[in-house]
């Protein structure tokens, strides 16, 4: 097994990445699936969700009413604090769990994640970090264009998230999507191929394994 993550900022298109490279083969693992089914009812984080949040946040249905948190939360640094508290370590052994059950096959994982952190390379044993990249200008254009935001939420949403720069100097693979549809398809055809080499090569005696040619 191969476990890479997959990153990109707000307006990258990660989320249609994703979906080509299950198309060429790879399990997708997708941590915001992951976030909503952890605070379902009955999952780890609900009843504790509940207990800092108040009953408030649930609908009428019993489940946890996701907008109501973000509002909650929203410019409030300690409820953040205590939402991340509650919510990641329950996501985290959810994903290692989900990528485990792969261990000894020959499967490529990509592990979807948007708030991509420097401990989660070696928490979930990544291989290769693939950040899908645009210009800001790009995202920003999209997020109105496309998903109907006014001009100063696409700004604010992209400037809460971690600067492209930064992004990039994390990563092992880049994917441009700045471009059409087309361009989108011949980069991730690369990057497909680069995977499927870093995972043939897996263990090779004197090869490093994380080595992306």
């Amino acid at each position: 097994m191969l476990a890479v993550a997959l990153t990109g900022g707000i307006g990258a298109g990660k989320s249609t990445v994703a979906t080509l490279l299950v198309e060429h083969g790879a399990v997708l693992i997708d941590a915001d699936v992951v976030a909503r089914e952890v605070v379902a009812p009955g999952g780890p984080a609900y009843q504790p969700m509940i207990d800092r949040f108040g009953a408030g946040i649930v609908d009428d249905e019993g489940h946890i009413d996701r907008p109501r948190v973000a509002e909650l939360v929203f410019g409030h640094p300690e409820a953040l604090a205590d939402l991340n508290a509650i919510t990641h370590p329950a996501i985290g052994v959810e994903m290692i769990q989900r990528k485990d059950r792969y261990a000894g096959t020959d499967e490529i994982v990509v592990m979807d994640i948007p708030l991509l952190k420097d401990i989660h390379r070696e928490m979930l044993a990544l291989a290769a970090v693939i950040v899908v990249d645009v210009p800001t200008e790009v995202a920003l254009e999209r997020l109105v264009t496309r998903r109907g935001m006014t001009e100063a939420d696409a700004r604010a949403r992209i400037s809460s998230q971690m600067d492209r720069m930064t992004r990039l100097s994390g990563a092992d693979l880049v994917i441009d999507n700045s471009g059409d549809e087309s361009h989108l398809r011949a980069e991730v055809d690369r990057v497909w191929a680069d995977l499927v080499a870093l995972r043939d090569r897996k263990g090779e005696p004197g090869r490093d394994p994380q080595a992306v040619d």
